[in-house]
């Protein structure tokens, strides 16, 4: 293969991998293997096409860790020329489903890690609103430390260290808020208010009971006083409800009504320093982590169902190339128009 210059992973033509690689990151391996009979005229199964598609995204796992080892070492990828105005970090957490149990949890069902980097044009504080330009992405099954390492490379790579203004917006769940503080010491965060929102709608339903009008009206009046920046209010008011309805019982599960007020009151008290929204908004700055939702979503589409089950190497194969497939920056293109047949060997 290498005297007819095809890649190493597959003996297909380098603009036949890239076709693979990119119908590997969009579809499952029987529908891509399905296209590619059609389109090729050749005999070809969902198995080959795994086959193929981990080598190929195991390439990129292999380039995106020796790219990682050199930032470690002191040799960070390149900043863009023009560093952006405003620059949002959005952690996230979709749902994988392994072939094998976690033997801790007995479910198979793991979470996989995703982060945006996101571009915007600052809003003006009045009429303008902010506007997102560029999202890039990166995603995998590593525990949370090297996670961060992955999710620093990608904003050093998107120039965070050199733009105008950096925050990140998420919903401060339990692995987020130390990866950021471990990676992002000194960013802005900020609350994610959809999910505040949320949580604010439960608690009036925890507290009242959801047939019940006062639930509705209990939450507006508290959305109201988080928008005027008075989350120590909030908390102040979830905490009586929270006494009212009584401590949780050790019988209590995490879902009930009782249990779930007492968190939410530890939820307000430890992030409302994130929740002064006028003061964002005067700024110019989202104040919500759609771009980070949206790319979940994309990822799910891919790697979650009921009937998907992944290996740890397979999984983490997909998610690399689909990362790289749904990275507006143009990476696609320029990776495989300039991927050599085979990698470089260590000396």
């Amino acid at each position: 293969m290498r005297d007819w210059a095809l890649p190493s992973e597959c003996a297909l033509t380098p603009r036949a991998v890239e076709r693979l690689a990119r119908e590997a990151a969009q579809h499952s391996n029987a529908d891509v293997a399905d296209a590619l009979r059609r389109d090729w005229g050749c005999s070809l199964d969902g198995k080959q096409v795994q086959r193929w598609a981990r080598a190929l995204g195991q390439r990129r796992v292999a380039e995106r860790d020796a790219e990682t080892a050199a930032s470690e070492s002191g040799h960070p990828p390149e900043s863009p020329a023009n560093p952006p105005a405003l620059l949002v970090l959005g952690p996230d957490g979709g749902r994988v489903q392994m072939r094998e149990p976690d033997p801790e949890r007995d479910s198979r069902w793991r979470e996989d890690k995703v982060f945006t980097v996101t571009s915007y044009v600052p809003g003006d504080g009045k009429e303008r609103k902010p506007e997102a330009l560029v999202t890039t992405h990166v995603a995998s099954m590593e525990k949370t430390e090297l996670f961060g390492r992955l999710a620093r490379v990608e904003a050093e790579r998107r120039g965070w260290r050199y733009a105008q203004e950096v925050l990140s917006i998420a919903d401060c769940g339990n692995w987020i808020d130390p990866l950021l503080e471990r990676e992002f010491p000194g960013v802005v965060r900020i609350a994610d208010w959809y999910h505040v929102e949320e949580r604010l709608r439960e608690c009036g339903r925890a507290a009242w009971g959801a047939e019940n009008p006062q639930a509705q009206r209990k939450a507006e009046a508290w959305l109201s006083l988080l928008a005027e920046g008075r989350a120590e209010e909030v908390e102040a008011q979830l905490r009586k409800e929270s006494a009212r309805v009584g401590a949780p019982r050790s019988s209590d599960g995490p879902e009930h009504p009782r249990r779930f007020l007492a968190q939410s009151v530890g939820y307000f008290e430890k992030n409302k320093a994130s929740m002064n929204y006028p003061a964002y908004r005067r700024r110019g700055w989202p104040i919500g982590s759609g771009n980070t939702e949206a790319g979940v979503k994309q990822f799910n589409k891919r790697v979650k169902g009921t009937e998907r089950f992944w290996s740890p190497s397979g999984v983490e194969a997909i998610l690399s190339l689909r990362a790289q497939w749904l990275s507006q920056d143009g990476r696609w293109d320029r990776y495989w128009s300039s991927r050599p047949a085979y990698a470089k060997r260590a000396a």
